[in-house]
């Protein structure tokens, strides 16, 4: 019994000592980690990348926002024009699906 007790209380004071020593790493490598990113963020090359990569994206996303709109144009004017769908005659329908008749 004595043997399990001293190897119970060892084991409880190694926990204890691990997990400050691991919390003071990892304080370490959070503080290194935040002054890293600091200066690579403050790097001038760095931001003017990011400055290029964000105007290309605005330019992208607004090309394909007229591409997308006149295709939906298109789209449309081809069923109006063969009589499949015109915003008019679209009513819908009641349906059995998903009732019981239990």
């Amino acid at each position: 019994m004595r043997y399990k007790l001293v190897f119970v209380a060892g084991l409880g004071l190694g926990f204890v000592i691990g997990t400050r020593a691991g919390r003071e790493v990892y304080e370490r490598m959070k503080a290194s980690a935040k002054q890293s990113a600091k200066q690579i963020a403050g790097n001038p090359a760095v931001r003017n990348a990011a400055e290029s990569a964000a105007h290309g994206g605005r330019q992208a996303a607004g090309r394909a926002l007229h591409l997308v709109g006149d295709q939906a144009q298109k789209i449309r004017s081809r069923r109006e024009h063969n009589g499949h769908y015109t915003p008019q005659s679209a009513q819908y329908e009641d349906d059995d699906w998903g009732t019981s008749n239990t």
